[in-house]
């Protein structure tokens, strides 16, 4: 597949827009991941605890890989707890309770290997360096990997992290329009997996925010956006998530989801619709990335995304009985 070319191909900065790509997956626990992670892209393996290892200094930066549960993973919070103790009896005595709930989370994330995904957080990646990633994918899938579709207990994803081409409020408006026209077809061409579609994790957007968004004289400055996004939408769970862009672009704005520890500040649209169809052969990071330049070339051409916004509201402001009787009635009529 080739890889296309999005309509500003730089940053601000005159550097090659970077993409972070997460990949979830069965079949392979972190160890192996990780071996394999160092063989194609170099780089030294670290191991942070048994089931979160780093692969560091390759072409690209750290990859993380590791089981995607925190309960696997030993809490930061409770081993530096011990950090002020003053006695040696006490530092003992943490020293102690440090090291079981170490090693709980370990056995812990013995017992659910297999159960929960391997997750792969890949670093940042020039966008015109995704066909070299997609190595990455090929090599999963010859050592075994499971994504998506091989079980309907597997609600695996692929998540892109697109880095902004604009941070004006103007231009990231256009792209939260220009996604939310192009959703349908992107879940149609994804064809979403039905497990995925159950869970919450890439909810669409309400049609009311979408409305909203879409109306000919809603031209926000950053404030109002980031308000009326976090008011429609006071949650993670959205195909398109912009906490982190939100996080990054406004980082005194008070709403506690914007300080989440779940929520990373980055100069990034965090785009979560995907799934892991690892067993396609040809599929990888470069097949989704092509499908986000089509979000990112409708948001470049201010005239078709207002002639579409346009249609979107018209269309979507009517009754729902008429919505559903003219979809009802379209095949007949073109006959």
């Amino acid at each position: 597949m080739t890889l296309q070319a999005p309509p500003t191909p730089r940053n601000p900065q005159g550097q090659m827009r970077r993409v972070g790509v997460e990949i979830e997956f069965a079949g392979l626990p972190p160890r192996d991941t990780a071996l394999i992670v160092r063989e194609l892209f170099g780089g030294e393996l670290n191991a942070e605890s048994p089931h979160r290892l780093q692969v560091s200094n390759t072409c690209w930066g750290e990859f993380v890989i590791e089981l995607d549960t925190q309960y696997a993973h030993p809490d930061q919070k409770v081993l530096d707890d011990g950090a002020a103790l003053d006695g040696e009896w006490a530092r003992h005595q943490h020293q102690l309770r440090a090291e079981f709930h170490a090693k709980a989370r370990e056995l812990i994330g013995d017992m659910v290997t297999g159960l929960v995904p391997t997750e792969i957080i890949c670093p940042p990646v020039p966008w015109n360096e995704l066909e070299r990633l997609d190595r990455l994918f090929d090599a999963l899938r010859e050592h075994g990997a499971k994504g998506t579709d091989a079980s309907l207990l597997y609600g695996f994803g692929l998540h892109l992290n697109p880095e902004i081409a604009s941070p004006k409020a103007d231009d990231i408006r256009a792209m939260l329009q220009a996604y939310m026209l192009l959703a349908p077809w992107l879940r149609d061409e994804i064809k979403v997996d039905i497990t995925r579609e159950v869970l919450p994790h890439a909810n669409p957007f309400p049609k009311d925010y979408a409305l909203k968004v879409l109306a000919a004289d809603y031209r926000p400055d950053m404030t109002e956006l980031i308000d009326d996004y976090l008011h429609d939408n006071p949650t993670r769970n959205r195909e398109l998530d912009m906490l982190p862009l939100f996080a990054h672009l406004c980082p005194e704005h008070p709403h506690a989801l914007l300080h989440s520890g779940l929520t990373k500040p980055r100069p990034t649209f965090h785009y979560r619709l995907p799934n892991a169809q690892l067993s396609e052969p040809e599929w990888g990071a470069v097949t989704e990335w092509n499908r986000w330049v089509e979000v990112e070339k409708l948001a470049a051409d201010r005239q078709a995304l207002t002639q579409r916004s346009a249609a979107y509201v018209a269309d979507h402001g009517r009754p729902f009985y008429r919505r559903w009787l003219d979809a009802l009635l379209r095949p007949w009529r073109s006959r």
